[in-house]
């Protein structure tokens, strides 16, 4: 009792089922676009751009704690592995009220 087209629609539909599957799959395992975050790399300190590198700690943890205490007093702070080691970097603009909060550190 179907028209003339009944014995197309079912055809048709698998090919258009087939290609959203395709470019879903080559969306999801295309190379050099992860959704994921790729790990951190270390850098040297000139690898940060305009930050400024105000404290050597000896660890990353002693480091955290520096970066906290400035961020507690208002000013940005950044926590950056580089290849010389922890690094607390800070804004140029907050690098002599960083440095006074640290206190020579």
């Amino acid at each position: 009792m179907g028209t003339s087209y009944s014995y197309a629609i079912g055809p048709i539909m698998a090919f258009v089922f087939l290609g959203v599957l395709i470019l879903l799959l080559r969306w999801a395992f295309r190379r050099g676009a992860s959704v994921v975050a790729a790990p951190p790399r270390k850098g040297s300190t000139d690898d940060y751009g305009l930050l400024v590198p105000i404290a050597t700690p000896p660890t990353y943890v002693e480091g955290e704690i520096m970066r906290r205490q400035l961020e507690d007093a208002g000013i940005r702070a950044t926590l950056a592995q580089t290849l010389d080691g922890p690094r607390v970097m800070v804004w140029p603009g907050d690098e002599g009220r960083a440095r006074a909060k640290l206190g020579g550190r």
